[in-house]
């Protein structure tokens, strides 16, 4: 299993053209049957996406039926002990709080790959490698 973070979601939908090749990596990744997220990616995906100041955002309508789509897949919840351990994380990683809750997710998950550009590729955290879709 691979846990997805929240910028492979957002990739899938850019109309960017500066970022097509994200773009049509991220839609292949989605094809994909053995990926996991969690609660916080689903959240994160809503707002940014249909943040006002942003030029391709997408309505509420579209960003609710894929995060309906995106339940296809296993969805971490958030619970205390996710809280717990990302705390624990942000200290020994010295992460953010956002990004140690990541890494906690895709570890509850069971999932020894986290695929996301917003950590350092190849970085290992304790049975948890980053690997990121995108470079290349």
């Amino acid at each position: 299993m691979r846990f997805v973070d929240t910028n492979v979601l957002l990739y899938s939908i850019s109309s960017g053209p500066e970022e097509a090749g994200k773009a049509r990596a991220a839609l292949a990744l989605l094809e994909s049957a053995d990926l996991a997220l969690s609660v916080q990616v689903l959240q994160e995906f809503y707002v940014q996406a249909t943040r006002s100041t942003k030029s391709d955002r997408i309505t509420h309508d579209q960003a609710s039926s894929l995060i309906e789509a995106y339940l296809r897949f296993p969805v971490l919840p958030t619970s205390v002990e996710l809280v717990r351990a990302a705390l624990n994380a942000t200290a020994r990683y010295r992460v953010s709080y956002w990004d140690a809750a990541i890494i906690e997710a895709a570890r509850a998950s069971s999932c020894p790959l986290l695929l996301t550009e917003d950590l350092d590729d190849g970085r290992n955290y304790d049975g948890v490698t980053v690997e990121n879709p995108f470079r290349g």
